[in-house]
């Protein structure tokens, strides 16, 4: 099945067909309008030279206008191999498909409601017929049922015409337009970026990357740039200011040989408030009692990190570089 893009937003175009690997763009006089383009001509053109395939407007009351009209859009400087002209299905848009696929050019006969529409545009030899699905379901009709019988028309006759579905809305009119079998499909980029999302693929992912991370990197290189480390002479009341300073939960508390004295939190703090009131405040580092802090050397893998939280279910562990502190590793760095 083809996939189109439908647009006239540039920033859109061009975001599109980076993927690589979209068949081409259709687009219309009201998507322009909308825009805020004014020359039709001039944009045409540089889309022409974005997209591998282009489809635009050829507008005329008689089929002899509009055949005129997409010559004269070819004497811009457009391939016609790569460019095909959409016409509004009438007894003048067919007959003008006619005349128009007779000189080679390619055809997209559109604004489709009906099955005898699409059987008078496949019967004048049209390259598409596009049924309009959202369209078509905003009136109340069975829009679904009408491309599968365009598409059953063509297998069942023979027509060298692709069924185009379009005016689609939402993800499952894609979905849809799988089951039925449909030639080609247009769809908006709103739309189209919503085609590889899932939850479940979402959740696989992260865990995929975090489980890599875990056995490719060490600690060393998660930690932030921040060392949060106190002398044991300093107050409490600093070493909160430190804390909020370093933005950690906790500070390491260092002797005067710079080895680990141990490691103050914010919850050790509202402990000692509770158990001892707010003259605490007053107390140096120094005066405090330590359990031996959790740490790790810096130059192992983040696995046994992961391993030493689960452990003891702490949220922050000391990196050790020869047993002095160089930095704290947060749970949340885990994720990277």
């Amino acid at each position: 099945m083809e996939l189109y893009l439908d647009s006239a937003n540039l920033k859109e175009i061009e975001e599109g067909f980076k993927l690589g690997f979209l068949n081409g763009l259709t687009t219309t006089p009201t998507f322009m309008q909308k825009e805020g383009i004014t020359d039709i001509d001039g944009t045409i053109v540089k889309l022409s030279k974005m997209v591998p395939v282009l489809q635009i407007e050829a507008l005329g009351n008689t089929a002899e206008e509009i055949l005129a009209e997409a010559e004269r859009q070819l004497a811009l400087g457009l391939d016609k191999n790569k460019t095909v002209f959409k016409i509004p299905v009438s007894l003048e848009g067919v007959r003008a498909c006619k005349l128009l696929r007779d000189k080679g050019l390619l055809v997209n006969v559109h604004l489709v409601y009906t099955l005898q529409q699409a059987y008078m545009a496949m019967h004048a030899g049209a390259t598409y017929v596009c049924p309009l699905v959202g369209r078509l379901q905003d009136q109340g009709h069975d829009a679904l049922a009408l491309v599968e019988q365009c598409v059953n028309a063509v297998d069942l006759y023979g027509y060298d015409t692709k069924i185009m579905f379009s005016s689609v809305r939402h993800a499952e009119h894609v979905r849809n337009a799988i089951n039925i079998g449909v030639h080609t499909i247009t769809v908006p980029l709103k739309v189209m970026k919503q085609l590889t999302e899932n939850n479940f693929t979402t959740v696989g992912t992260d865990q995929f990357i975090m489980d890599t991370r875990l056995m490719m990197v060490k600690v060393k290189e998660a930690i932030r740039g921040i060392n949060p480390v106190v002398s044991e002479n300093t107050s409490l009341t600093d070493a909160i200011i430190k804390m909020t300073e370093f933005g950690y939960g906790a500070v390491t508390v260092t002797k005067a040989d710079g080895s680990i004295k141990g490691v103050f939190t914010d919850g050790g703090l509202r402990k000692l408030i509770m158990d001892k009131g707010r003259d605490v405040l007053n107390k140096k580092l120094s005066d405090l009692e330590y359990r031996e802090p959790i740490s790790i050397d810096g130059n192992v893998l983040l696995n046994e990190a992961n391993s030493l939280f689960k452990k003891t279910n702490v949220d922050t562990i000391v990196v050790t570089d020869g047993g002095k502190p160089v930095g704290m590793l947060d749970i949340q760095d885990m994720k990277g």
